[in-house]
């Protein structure tokens, strides 16, 4: 598993799975406006509106030609210019959908970093709220 395309697929997967296992409601994958994307949108238990931005990372690529990138997490993958982009993305959907927000909660951005084994497996989520 060497194909970001596809250790991104498989991580947004894990993650979703890892969601639903919190009990939250996915409402949408992959939402895309112009060239921005919005990985994961859901709902999580308490009602909040939450934006999942994922960064997934296979052990199986940390080596790529004489650099080594072993001491790389899924999280240095996002950039400030990075979350400016999402954020924009963001408000835009939530401008657009009103009827998903709850007026106490609101809506947060989420990160949840994955580490994938070379069996295609979650070795580690962490799930950084509000970010």
């Amino acid at each position: 598993m060497n194909n970001n395309k596809e250790i991104g697929n498989l991580g947004e997967n894990i993650a979703c799975g890892y969601l639903l296992n919190k009990h939250w409601m996915i409402l949408e994958r992959n939402y895309r406006r112009k060239s921005d994307e919005i990985d994961i949108i859901a709902r999580s238990n308490d009602g909040t509106l939450v934006f999942c931005e994922i960064k997934a990372f296979s052990v199986g690529t940390i080596k790529r030609g004489k650099a080594d990138f072993s001491r790389l997490i899924p999280e240095d993958n996002l950039t400030a210019a990075k979350l400016r982009k999402i954020s924009r993305t963001c408000e835009f959907f939530a401008r657009q959908h009103s009827e998903l927000i709850n007026e106490e909660r609101g809506w947060r951005i989420d990160l949840l970093a994955i580490d994938i084994g070379a069996n295609g497996k979650a070795l580690d989520i962490r799930h950084y709220e509000n970010i």
